[in-house]
């Protein structure tokens, strides 16, 4: 489903991502971990689109997604790749169902089909009673659930997730944990997910363990 070939990634003269293969297969739960400062959110955010590799290929559903640009790059991201941030980012003076909508609408889609999705995604996510709350109104481990739920809205292809459980006490992040593995199993889910939280990392599928700018296990 993602295939990376001898990715690299230098600024300037600084080599931080030193010729890196990954492959992650339809409904896998992969971790990428290692100490800080080994790359890992420098290659999620190439993986995701958001950064440029210096050199290398990368393959989501047999799309090269660096020969796009501009427009279709911004396009293919929404559709194809969900996003859940260690903050949030949710827009403050939204409420959740309009928060969750937002990439939906980007995309195009009929604007009643969004609201019943992302009502549907937020109930599934256990706040059928917070979806007019705006995020200043909600705790930490629900805007994050909120944030889980817009990365859900288009039906991406795959995850990305940097340190997502970073913000949340030990209870919450546990609850995010069973919750990835739900939307897994629900959904046929995959997710890339960046973390030093040794636990979500025990529960995923498979882990990858980065030093100094390469996959070395």
């Amino acid at each position: 489903m993602l295939v990376a070939r001898n990715v690299t990634k230098n600024y300037s003269n600084l080599p931080v991502l030193k010729g890196v293969d990954i492959s992650v297969s339809k409904g896998e739960i992969v971790t990428i971990v290692g100490s800080s400062g080994a790359g890992k959110s420098t290659l999620l955010h190439i993986l995701g689109t958001l950064d440029a590799p210096s050199g290398g290929q990368i393959f989501i559903n047999d799309v090269q997604t660096s020969t796009l640009q501009g427009r279709k790059l911004a396009d293919f991201r929404n559709r194809h790749i969900g996003f859940i941030f260690q903050f949030h980012h949710l827009l403050p003076e939204f409420s959740a169902l309009e928060n969750v909508c937002i990439p939906g609408f980007i995309a195009g889609a009929k604007k009643s089909a969004v609201k019943e999705r992302a009502t549907f995604l937020l109930e599934t996510l256990g706040l059928k009673e917070r979806l007019e709350h705006r995020p200043g109104e909600l705790s930490g481990g629900e805007q994050q659930r909120v944030a889980v739920a817009r990365a859900l809205i288009n039906k991406p292809d795959v995850i990305m997730a940097d340190e997502p459980t970073g913000n949340l006490d030990s209870r919450n992040a546990r609850e995010l944990h069973q919750l990835f593995l739900q939307l897994r199993d629900q959904f046929g889910q995959t997710f890339i997910i960046v973390t030093h939280n040794e636990e979500l990392a025990t529960m995923s599928d498979r882990q990858l363990v980065m030093k100094d700018g390469k996959i070395v296990s």
